[in-house]
């Protein structure tokens, strides 16, 4: 039960961080609201699919949401999770400045 707690814990902190409802977050990782509410309560444990689309969607790495442990975090992995939950209409933007910046870099 504590290592589910922990679990939990840590899949709220990184919600909370990316300022999302359980209901919005729960819809980018294509589970039910409920089920997310009980993962962060510690009372059911992650599965296969949920641990993939958590890591896929926030950036964060399996290490972190099992272990605690992200020993891989850099600038790009939280560049990455600020981009995942830009609205689709701003990528556009957010590509352009990137290739800017890539050939002013140049």
């Amino acid at each position: 039960m504590k290592n589910t707690l922990e679990v939990g814990n840590r899949i709220r902190n990184v919600r909370e961080e990316l300022k999302m409802s359980r209901n919005v977050f729960s819809e980018k990782i294509n589970i039910s609201e409920s089920y997310l509410a009980q993962l962060e309560l510690g009372n059911k444990s992650l599965g296969m699919n949920t641990l993939i689309s958590l890591c896929q969607y926030t950036g964060y790495s399996s290490d972190y949401f099992l272990f605690g442990s992200d020993a891989k975090e850099d600038l790009s992995k939280k560049i990455i999770r600020m981009v995942n939950i830009l609205p689709k209409d701003s990528l556009d933007l957010v590509y352009e400045v990137i290739r800017s910046i890539k050939s002013y870099v140049k």
